[in-house]
Formats: structure tokens, C-alpha cells, sequence
């Protein structure tokens, strides 16, 4: 992998984790097309390396969100913090499970191009279904929502299926408002992100064959697009323009099912 292409994956990283429209998908996508599949150990390494930048930008992002949590987390009384914050351990719940049992069958699927357009697609039902919904508005998240937008979530590991589009179209389905959701959205992936690194670095599964222009490049790629990105999606959910996403998701797919029948 050269420096250009680790800047265009990271480019892509940086949008696609944040639009519904399926970073992992996208991804698989374009290592197809640019001929930069590694090696597992090395292929794991520049994937954290994009998360860690994606998980930065969203902290960046949401800074005054997340430090407020922070500040409420240590309080002796049971806060609307404390709250909020047992609502992201509960929505984790479900992918936590799927990681402990499921991740290497799922992880055989990250090289099917067919699973990639199926999944867009389905991504694509999902934004309509809660761009057409009849809204039922909710003052604020509850643990039930909680958990199943963590489904939801989990769901969304398959590549394809955005995990952004996934859990705002579900959070939104539910009755929840836009703004709400989309915040919920963002900060409820980086604890599993986060989890997952660690575990993979634990396990001795963190490869160092990258060389380091090409990583840096594309962390500094998608940290950067991944800012622009987090602060648009929260912006076009609050104006419901998911429609348009779901045309396109529906366009990829058809293209990656295309692509994959050549």
C-alpha cells in the first residue's frame, strides 16, 4: 500500500463512518478497486489505525457532550449523566455478544463482495422505512430504545450494512427525535470500537508490517474527513435528508452486485 491510497481509504473512512452509507462496505469496496488487499495482521493494523482516527474525530466533534457526561458521571446522586451513560452500556450489550462468539464467522464475510451489495441495499430499505414513518416524538431516549438500537447495532457489523444508518433509523423508527438519536448514534460506537482494539492488541493480533507514511496518512485522512463528516450527518438527520442516502446506498449496492457477477 502506497501513501495515496492509504489517503483515499482514509478519506473514505472518515465519510462513510458517519453517513449511513457503510464504512466496512465501502472499504471492502475500495480495496477491491485500488488492489490493496494485505495480509490479515497488516490489513487489521491500518483498520484500527482508521477507527482510532474516526473515534478521535467524533471525541473532537462532541467534546462538550462527552465532558458533561464525564462530569456527571462522578456525582453522588443519580443524574440524567449517569442515565445517559447506562443507556450506552446497555446498547452495547448486544454487539459485546456478538464480538465474544460470532467475530471470526463474520469476519469471513468481509471478503464477499455479493454480502457488501446485499447488505447496501438492505441499508437502503432501512432509510426509507424511517425517512417515510410517521413520526412519534419521544423527549428522550429510553433503556428499552437503548437496547434495541444496540441491536441494531450489532446487526450492522455485516459489511454493507451502515451501523450509522442502522441505529439513527432505528433510533427514529422508535420515535426518538433526530438530534437525539444522531448524538446517541455517534457516542454509543466508541466504547466497542475502543473495546475491540484493545482486545485485538491484547490478543497479539495488532500486525506492524504498515509502514508508517502510509498510516499516518490515512489516520490524519480520516480524522480529518471524519470531523467534517460527524458534524454534517448530525446536521442532515436534524433536517431528515436521510432519503437521499438510501438512493445512493441502493445505487452502490446494485454496483457492488455488478461488480462482484464480472
Amino acid at each position: 500500500m502506497d501513501t495515496l491510497q492509504a489517503i483515499i481509504l482514509g478519506v473514505i473512512q472518515g465519510l462513510t463512518e458517519f453517513l449511513p452509507v457503510s464504512s466496512s462496505g465501502h472499504l471492502q469496496l475500495a480495496n477491491e478497486l485500488l488492489g490493496t488487499n494485505l495480509d490479515p495482521d497488516n490489513n487489521l493494523t491500518f483498520s484500527l489505525t482508521l477507527h482510532a482516527a474516526t473515534v478521535l474525530s467524533t471525541i473532537v466533534i462532541l467534546w462538550g457532550e462527552i465532558w458533561k457526561l464525564l462530569k456527571g458521571l462522578f456525582s453522588r446522586t443519580f443524574t440524567e449523566e449517569q442515565s445517559y451513560i447506562l443507556k450506552i452500556v446497555i446498547s452495547m450489550i448486544p454487539v459485546g455478544i456478538v464480538g465474544l462468539f460470532f467475530k471470526d464467522y463474520i469476519e469471513e464475510t468481509f471478503s464477499s463482495i455479493v454480502v457488501v451489495g446485499i447488505m447496501l441495499l438492505c441499508t437502503a430499505l432501512l432509510l426509507c422505512f424511517a425517512y417515510y414513518a410517521k413520526p412519534r416524538i419521544k423527549e428522550t431516549i429510553s433503556y428499552r430504545d437503548s437496547f434495541i438500537i444496540g441491536l441494531a447495532q450489532a446487526v450492522a457489523v455485516l459489511p454493507g450494512l451502515s451501523r450509522s444508518g442502522s441505529t439513527i433509523a432505528t433510533g427514529l423508527l422508535l420515535g426518538n427525535k433526530k438530534d437525539s438519536v444522531a448524538q446517541f448514534s455517534f457516542l454509543m460506537v466508541l466504547p466497542p470500537i475502543l473495546g475491540n482494539a484493545l482486545l485485538d492488541i491484547v490478543k497479539g493480533e495488532f500486525g506492524g508490517g504498515v509502514d508508517t507514511i502510509p498510516l499516518v496518512a490515512g489516520f490524519v485522512a480520516a480524522f480529518v474527513t471524519g470531523c467534517i463528516a460527524c458534524k454534517w450527518m448530525i446536521d442532515i438527520v436534524k433536517r431528515g435528508k436521510l432519503i437521499w442516502f438510501a438512493l445512493y446506498c441502493a445505487l452502490a449496492g446494485t454496483v457492488a452486485l455488478m461488480v462482484s457477477f464480472i
